[in-house]
């Protein structure tokens, strides 16, 4: 076994579940494919189970994130379970104070808090959450000291959060771009970058992120977890067969379409810019696609090229039992 793979195996495995909702299916019956999908990814030893915040979107039914964490971690028993991530312009801090003090309080060490500084929506959407568009993405930092105030023993507020004072809970930076890796090296706090849709900026995000890492109290080195796109099968033929509704949902994006997770497809039927937008958005080092043996060489290739201490998977799959296979194959490649 080379020194990459066994580096590879060492690391932490995590999942990223956007609770898929299905065509032809609800939001009750995701909630259910989620609670089986964490129950089995912590019997083969995943590390953490992470939940996003979206609105307005018909494919993904994680809006009320808070909700379905406690309800994850109620079914489960030793994973960690997160928000990866809050969007936190969309929220009084305050609140996410009081929920994740609350879900701490009945998980102990157990909840992990990812913070996000985009939407997670169109504009009209961030209008409805907050009733107003003056919080901007720019008044992120504010709001993470804010919240980190909230969460210390000594408040510098009077108000305060309750549940939420004096508890320890792992604050992780979001992002897409090289923002966020700036503010968590200034912050010394964890880092999380969203390989699996902006791998362009990965490697200059996570470089700036080391470079200018500044120890705190709650690092003492950095740590940096990647997102990847993982559609495992027994053959690379099913596993691409799978990957199809993945690539709709990406299509979708591009084109303005808001559809629920669609169902494979023997051809897609791309015109050529379709299929280069596909490859654009579905890089073959964040989105692997294939069997054991494919999957195993794609992981290894992008923790030998990014270093990262954690890689977050996630599994766009139609079919449940298709869905806990990829995982099942994936589980098989840790130490």
């Amino acid at each position: 076994m080379t020194t990459e793979a066994k580096r590879f195996n060492q690391i932490p495995l995590s999942v990223l579940d956007l609770a898929p909702v299905k065509e032809g299916g609800n939001p009750k019956e995701s909630f259910k494919e989620s609670v089986a999908l964490a129950k089995h990814v912590e019997e083969l030893g995943f590390n953490r189970y992470w939940l996003a915040e979206h609105h307005n979107m018909p494919g993904i039914a994680s809006s009320a994130t808070s909700v379905i964490i406690g309800h994850i971690a109620g079914h489960t028993k030793r994973m960690r379970v997160g928000a990866g991530g809050i969007m936190l312009p969309n929220h009084a801090t305050l609140v996410i104070a009081e929920q994740f003090g609350t879900l701490e309080s009945l998980y102990p060490g157990r909840i992990d808090l990812g913070l996000g500084r985009a939407p997670g929506s169109d504009q009209g959407t961030a209008f409805a959450l907050r009733r107003t568009l003056n919080m901007g993405p720019e008044e992120f930092p504010n709001q993470v000291n804010e919240l980190q105030d909230y969460f210390s023993d000594e408040p510098v507020s009077r108000v305060r959060a309750i549940p939420g004072q004096g508890l320890d809970i792992p604050l992780w930076l979001l992002g897409s771009s090289d923002f966020s890796a700036r503010l968590a090296a200034q912050k010394g706090l964890y880092f999380s970058f969203a390989s699996h849709f902006a791998p362009a900026y990965t490697i200059p995000a996570l470089k700036l992120y080391r470079d200018r890492f500044q120890p705190s109290a709650t690092l003492d080195k950095p740590y940096a977890m990647v997102g990847v796109n993982v559609i495992a099968a027994d053959t690379d033929e099913k596993a691409r067969y799978l990957a199809t509704s993945q690539q709709q949902q990406f299509l979708d994006i591009r084109k303005g379409k808001t559809r629920k997770l669609q169902p494979p497809v023997e051809d897609l039927g791309l015109s050529p810019m379709e299929k280069q937008a596909v490859e654009e958005s579905l890089d073959p080092r964040t989105t692997i696609i294939g069997s054991h043996e494919t999957v195993r060489r794609g992981l290894e290739s992008f923790q030998e090229e990014t270093q990262a201490d954690e890689m977050i998977i996630t599994s766009q799959i139609f079919d449940l039992e298709a869905r806990l296979r990829s995982y099942e194959i994936v589980g098989e490649l840790m130490d």
